[in-house]
């Protein structure tokens, strides 16, 4: 199968998700196909989830977005009526495999798994929760929602030798402490994709990695603007993320998730120290 923007290629071309040493050159790689597609994206009717959606669905592809809100959904077809709307929750196993079960039998064609699902709460450790059961909601989304679509839809995937993006974040890397859990579970995101990209070297199915840093959509409208956190706009993400697409990049680092990056490496008790301090008000707001 192609996996190019625009032009053919062999299928053992150098690079390439059989490729033997592909999972280990994670930005020397063969542009990303961007056209001709057949793509789910989790999460898909708000955010950063909308905006790939409608670009995905800009240049020529089927797109199916899902979401919790029924209503928001219905809203989001009236606006866009090529855009494919199906209710689900990420956090609920049994919608998950009713979503694969659907999917698979209305896009046999499905090639590309978007898990951009995600939520993110500030909580305050020093105090016992109230709600023990709801205190791992962001694990059940963020974490295990990947986790299990994935699984859920790997057998499809790798049939039509796919691609599979998984929506991280540069916090994976230096952790926000006023949102703790969030960034325990991009972290653990991250590393999960790692492990599923040497596990599908030979599949055919590539693992692209996407780590935004803080955007400015309704999930960081908490977040202090300017000094060390640098939002940047959902229109500024896709541009980067799309010429990382066609570089072929397998782990994509917009904005400042680079720089988290690198001081991670260079110096990570600073980097924490200062994200922390830029974030430390917001625990008295959260729960």
């Amino acid at each position: 199968m192609e996996r190019i923007f625009g032009e053919d290629q062999q299928q053992d071309s150098p690079g390439r998700p059989n490729d033997k040493y592909a999972a280990d050159n994670i930005h020397e790689r063969i542009p990303t196909k961007l056209i001709n597609r057949t793509i789910l994206i989790t999460g898909g009717s708000t955010g950063i989830g909308l905006a790939f959606a409608r670009t995905f669905l800009e240049l020529g592809n089927q797109v199916i977005v899902t979401g919790r809100r029924q209503s928001v959904l219905d809203e989001l077809k009236a606006n866009y009526p090529k855009l494919h709307a199906i209710q689900s929750d990420v956090a609920d196993p049994a919608q998950i495999a009713a979503l694969a079960k659907r999917v698979k039998a209305e896009f046999p064609k499905l090639d590309v798994l978007m898990n951009n699902a995600g939520i993110m709460h500030h909580k305050n450790l020093k105090l016992p929760a109230a709600d023990l059961d709801g205190l791992t909601t962001e694990i059940d989304i963020n974490l295990g929602g990947v986790i299990r679509t994935t699984s859920a839809f790997i057998d499809i995937l790798t049939a039509n030798k796919g691609t599979l993006i998984n929506v991280s974040s540069g916090l994976a890397f230096v952790p926000l402490s006023s949102a703790p859990i969030y960034c325990a579970t991009k972290a653990a995101v991250h590393s999960y994709t790692q492990s599923l990209r040497f596990q599908l070297e030979e599949s055919g199915v590539e693992v692209i990695e996407l780590m935004p840093p803080a955007i400015k959509t309704a999930l960081s409208a908490d977040l202090p603007e300017g000094g060390l956190v640098a939002l940047i706009t959902t229109d500024e993400l896709l541009k980067q993320t799309f010429a990382a697409f066609k570089k072929g990049k397998l782990e994509i680092r917009p904005g400042q998730a680079n720089l988290l990056a690198l001081m991670r490496r260079l110096a990570p008790g600073f980097m924490n120290r200062q994200l922390w301090k830029a974030s430390k008000k917001l625990v008295q707001v959260g729960v």
